[in-house]
């Protein structure tokens, strides 16, 4: 009975380490469409959040090569490409941009690892610096707490970079409710706006401020989920079970996907739960139907 049991233990903790390893390093494709009256031409984006250093073949091939398969018309950065650790590598990162850079334009809301970079300089040293003179000769500016209008395709893209104390581990911060205008001034209704705020604690706050879709990252999809329920099992503020882990939320007239990332750090662990990039086509609705979906 015992010898049974311990056979049947031992395989089940064998098969989970081996999933544990596949789906750390696999990603899949999902993909989102929106449509609305104001989007002036269909557009295609690539979102890519928490890549965390990590790579898919030599020099992200892998990545890269499924992301020009979606050929898109822009990438958007939702935060994290980076880690923040003393000594870390950022060639990673900016390989990866320096690659899309050249063919597509991409878009950089700023995580909480980048902006860390440049809070601690004693800590970090000039990794801040660097990175940004990576960025600026890739011609790719973040967007903090900043927009770009792309009239051509009824599109707005704002980058809000919150206080670092919205991040803080066991002890969440409220957010007041003029935060973002006071940070971003007032939402463009004129045109889709599209935030890039990589923490999604905050969606309701994000609605109200009056985001059509906010694109968030930061949980990394719970890290572990449950299989058949689906429910990602960690964040990384040490809580469990956070209620916006991956995947799509809808608060009042706001849309918010939150990816569940591309990369690890840390705790190195992805079980159920591969890495994500994000495909979303914006369309132009069709007579008779001007709702976004």
């Amino acid at each position: 009975m015992w010898n049974i049991l311990f056979t049947a233990v031992t395989v089940i903790v064998l098969a989970l380490i081996w999933i544990m390893i596949y789906d750390s390093n696999r990603f899949v494709v999902r993909e989102h469409v929106f449509r609305d009256a104001r989007i002036r031409r269909n557009v295609r984006a690539v979102v890519l959040a928490d890549l965390h250093n990590k790579k898919y073949g030599r020099d992200n091939a892998r990545l890269i090569e499924a992301i020009r398969a979606a050929n898109p018309d822009m990438i958007l950065v939702a935060g994290d490409l980076l880690t923040a650790k003393p000594g870390a590598t950022l060639s990673v990162a900016l390989q990866l941009l320096e690659a899309l850079a050249a063919d597509y334009p991409v878009y950089y809301g700023n995580g909480n690892h980048e902006q860390r970079l440049g809070l601690y300089p004693d800590t970090y040293k000039d990794m801040a610096q660097r990175y940004a003179e990576g960025l600026e000769r890739l011609g790719i500016r973040p967007l903090l707490n900043a927009h770009v209008q792309l009239s051509d395709w009824g599109i707005t893209v704002y980058g809000a970079q919150i206080d670092r104390r919205f991040y803080r581990r066991l002890h969440g911060q409220p957010m007041e409710s003029a935060y973002l205008e006071r940070i971003l001034g007032k939402v463009d209704k004129s045109s889709f706006s599209i935030l890039l705020a990589h923490n999604p604690d905050y969606f309701p706050r994000y609605a109200e401020w009056g985001a059509d879709l906010v694109l968030a990252g930061h949980i990394h999809g719970g890290m572990v989920r449950i299989p058949f329920v689906g429910k990602g099992v960690a964040s990384p503020h040490i809580s469990l079970f956070p209620r916006y882990d991956g995947g799509r939320f809808d608060e009042k007239d706001s849309v918010m996907l939150v990816s569940r990332g591309l990369g690890m750090h840390t705790i190195p662990i992805r079980l159920f739960n591969p890495g994500e990039l994000l495909v979303l086509d914006f369309e132009k609705p069709d007579p008779g139907n001007v709702s976004s979906a």
